[in-house]
């Protein structure tokens, strides 16, 4: 496998990020933060009313990308079975064997639409594939194809008949994403292009070995350690009851982001910069992927619920208290 730099994997996003413009209008800041996730190996949760075209983007992700894609639609009923596979009785000269059929989730780029209507049993199928990409069924353990990136999307609006998720499937994921509303041009080239025309067919743009070049170089790329201790500092003062607590946790927090959320930090960071043709992060690429790994994994408290603020209002106070050491 041939060397890839960090202007390459600047002109492969690019490249990415132009062919999902002639399908998905906006949502810039969104499909940077998808390809983070995806040369990070992080999986990514999608927060949106609906009609914000979330299926849609990834599909025409995996299209671009010449990925296998399979969509899953989460509903009551869907059994774990449905997502991992499970294994049939069948009979093969006058013996009767157990045979594996795999399940959806066997592909490159899985789509879990609306993940939290589904009980938190079949939710769970997902913690052991996200996190140590195989799925064991039958006392087997089996690999799952690589690259792998669950990309879950999530209705906020909507509480009948949904199962929030878990905090341990919550944490599995690398980014919480929130689509927001185009703004008014926006919607208009929407409209204007799903009524009076078709949308393109895309042609993959982007190979396989470059992908995973470019997760091979998410992981090789050096990292200061002024860095980390940013990362890890502003994880730590998402957390109540250490010593020196910020105000804004003390009050408003029960519950900080863990380790994980700092691991991700990093990764993300160096992603990001990657993106931009920087071989190194630097902390304005830390801050940047901050909300997204971080507004998920702060669980709120009662004084918050009452005063009217989200994780995300803290979390832009903690951010600001926050500051790069001297070095």
């Amino acid at each position: 496998m041939s060397e890839i730099s960090p202007e390459r994997v600047k002109e492969v996003g690019g490249r990415i990020a132009r062919d999902l413009s002639r399908v998905i209008v906006g949502q810039d800041q969104i499909i940077r933060l998808l390809l983070v996730s995806l040369f990070s190996r992080g999986h990514c949760l999608l927060v949106g009313v609906p009609g914000l075209a979330k299926t849609l983007l990834v599909k025409t992700l995996a299209e671009v990308l010449h990925l296998s894609f399979k969509r899953i639609q989460f509903t009551p009923d869907l059994m774990p079975a449905d997502i991992i596979g499970s294994e049939l009785l069948q009979e093969r000269e006058r013996r009767l064997e157990f045979e594996y059929q795999a399940g959806p989730i066997f592909t490159n780029l899985l789509l879990a639409d609306e993940i939290n209507r589904t009980p938190p049993k079949t939710q769970s199928a997902l913690l052991e594939a996200m996190q140590e990409r195989r799925v064991t069924v039958g006392g087997k353990s089996r690999p799952l194809p690589d690259p792998f990136l669950v990309v879950a999307t999530q209705n906020p609006i909507e509480q009948e008949g949904t199962y929030p998720l878990p905090e341990a499937q919550l944490d599995r994921f690398m980014f919480s994403l929130y689509l927001d509303y185009p703004r008014k041009d926006e919607e208009m080239e929407v409209v204007r292009r799903t009524t009076l025309m078709e949308l393109p067919t895309l042609e993959p743009s982007v190979t396989l070995e470059e992908i995973l070049q470019a997760q091979q170089l998410v992981l090789a790329a050096p990292v200061s350690d002024h860095i980390i201790d940013y990362a890890v500092e502003l994880v730590a003062a998402t957390r109540p009851n250490r010593v020196g607590a910020l105000q804004p946790a003390r009050d408003y927090i029960e519950w900080g982001a863990g380790p994980r959320a700092s691991q991700y930090l990093v990764l993300g960071a160096k992603a990001l910069a990657l993106l931009k043709g920087k071989l190194t992060p630097e902390i304005e690429e830390v801050r940047e992927v901050a909300f997204p790994v971080l507004q998920h994994r702060v669980i709120t408290n009662y004084r918050a619920t009452g005063a009217g603020k989200k994780s995300r209002d803290i979390l832009e106070s903690i951010i600001k208290a926050v500051k790069e050491k001297e070095y």
